[in-house]
């Protein structure tokens, strides 16, 4: 690589680091206070909608829109809804992403037995097609059953997966922060 994009590109490493730290703190309060870290989340997508609805809004009154008047008040319209619903309360959000999630796993889980069912005389190791259906469906089912525990599992796993990223980050900022002392 060019050591002048490597110049330019270290020059701006702590980015990274910064991200990293975000994330990590972000993590560390997914992996010791789910629920609350579920409801954050659900908090501010709904602060995102409901900006982005303003703005949506904003831009009917431009005549650069490539997108019918009709359209685009549907759209702002439904995003202001639901990011008031979603900030009234959060919760509502929550278990409905949850219970989207739980029906798309049972539905995947159906359509990965079958697609193993019809491949079976094609491939190998077909079976683990279908486990991996059953899971999916198993998994599915104890997010109906179980949404609490499941929003709390769910926050968890994904406070591990920010965790890792963050670390990730930290090592890449400060990779980077060496090439900047190097090309300095």
């Amino acid at each position: 690589m060019n050591q002048d994009v490597i110049g330019k590109i270290s020059r701006n490493w702590w980015i990274l680091v910064v991200y990293g730290i975000i994330a990590i703190l972000f993590s560390i309060s997914a992996l010791f206070a789910p629920l609350s870290t579920a409801l954050a989340i659900a908090w501010a997508i709904g602060l995102l909608a409901l900006v982005e609805g303003i703005i949506t809004l904003a831009s009917l009154f431009t005549t650069q829109t490539s997108i019918s008047k009709g359209w685009l008040i549907l759209y702002a319209v439904i995003s202001i809804i639901f990011g008031i619903i979603t900030l009234y309360n959060p919760a509502i959000t929550a278990n409905v992403m949850l219970v989207f999630l739980a029906v798309w796993l049972i539905i995947a889980g159906i359509y990965r037995i079958i697609f193993a069912i019809q491949v079976r005389n094609q491939i190998k190791g077909e079976w683990l097609i279908i486990l991996s259906g059953i899971l999916a469906i198993l998994l599915g089912i104890l997010l109906i059953s179980q949404p609490i525990t499941g929003l709390i599992v769910t926050t968890i796993w994904i406070g591990a997966i920010v965790l890792v990223y963050g670390l990730l980050q930290l090592y890449a900022g400060f990779k980077l922060r060496k090439f900047n002392t190097h090309t300095a």
